[in-house]
């Protein structure tokens, strides 16, 4: 019998590493499987794997088994992925991350053009609460194994200063706290980490910094990206997203939406009823935060 603990997986960098069942079954279990549900899915996995396999094949199969048992639990699943679908260019990119600061309580807008000190910029999002006001560059990639490198950094960093130097001139914005912003669905590499750090920018990625990453951000909210849906072809995704829809919640209860890109009966029910139970989810997240506040 083979030990699965010696067979090796190809990350879409090219990158060589030991299948992990425990990390794949824990993905399944974030995304709404039971236990036993999420080991009957693993074990169908693993003996399909050969030496080399992709994760990108290993995703599509898990993908696939799990579609089968839940929808909702599909569509959760495959977030990382329908994040990457937010294109092609990165506007709806930038238009999810300001509802998902919306969502924290900031007050946001998208795709401005501000006058800074030296040059006019266009700023992808700025966000303000409280005493502190935001410039925010979003980074998206459309193919997985992208780093955002020290680049990146270096340019928004010079970009802030620049408009940083003309904000404070506003009135009552001497005072405020002033930061840039870089967040990406993908990673950075160590030294755009570094440089963020010393240079004082804050830098989201898909999973930095731990347990406060994009990721986290999404699964802290709820907001759920039209292109998780299973139920949607890849042109009525697009569709919506030119119509700058990115939210699921938009069609919550709200026919029209869908309606309006050509679902009729009887596919429009199953598309409500997998939005709907993306949207319970949230609703139940809001009801058990308000709770805790009580």
């Amino acid at each position: 019998m083979i030990n699965m603990e010696n067979i090796n997986i190809t990350k879409a960098s090219g990158l060589k590493v030991p299948f992990n069942k425990g990390k794949l079954k824990q993905s399944l279990l974030r995304s709404g499987a039971n236990s036993e549900q999420a080991d009957e899915i693993v074990s169908e996995v693993m003996e399909m794997l050969v030496e080399g396999m992709s994760t990108r094949k290993i995703y599509k199969t898990a993908f696939r088994l799990l579609r089968n048992v839940s929808r909702p639990m599909a569509a959760r699943y495959k977030l990382k992925r329908a994040i990457m679908e937010l294109g092609p260019s990165g506007f709806p990119f930038e238009l999810y991350v300001g509802e998902l600061l919306k969502h924290k309580g900031y007050k946001t807008s998208v795709g401005e053009i501000v006058q800074g000190h030296c040059v006019k910029h266009e700023i992808d999002v700025i966000a303000e609460k409280d005493n502190h006001h935001f410039m925010i560059e979003c980074k998206f990639h459309n193919r997985q194994g992208y780093l955002c490198d020290v680049k990146i950094p270096l340019y928004i960093q010079s970009r802030f200063l620049d408009v940083e130097r003309q904000w404070k001139q506003l009135t009552g914005h001497a005072e405020k706290f002033h930061q840039g912003w870089i967040i990406t669905n993908t990673r950075f590499t160590d030294d755009a980490l570094q440089y963020g750090r010393c240079m004082g920018l804050n830098l989201a990625g898909w999973d930095y910094p731990k347990q406060n990453g994009l990721k986290d951000w999404i699964d802290g909210s709820g907001l759920h990206p039209v292109t998780c849906l299973t139920t949607l072809t890849q042109r009525e995704k697009q569709q919506l997203l030119d119509k700058k829809i990115v939210l699921c919640k938009t069609m919550h209860h709200n026919q029209s939406v869908l309606q309006s890109i050509g679902i009729n009966p009887p596919r429009l029910q199953k598309v409500m009823e997998e939005c709907s139970a993306l949207c319970e989810e949230l609703s139940a997240k809001n009801f058990q935060s308000a709770k805790q506040h009580l």
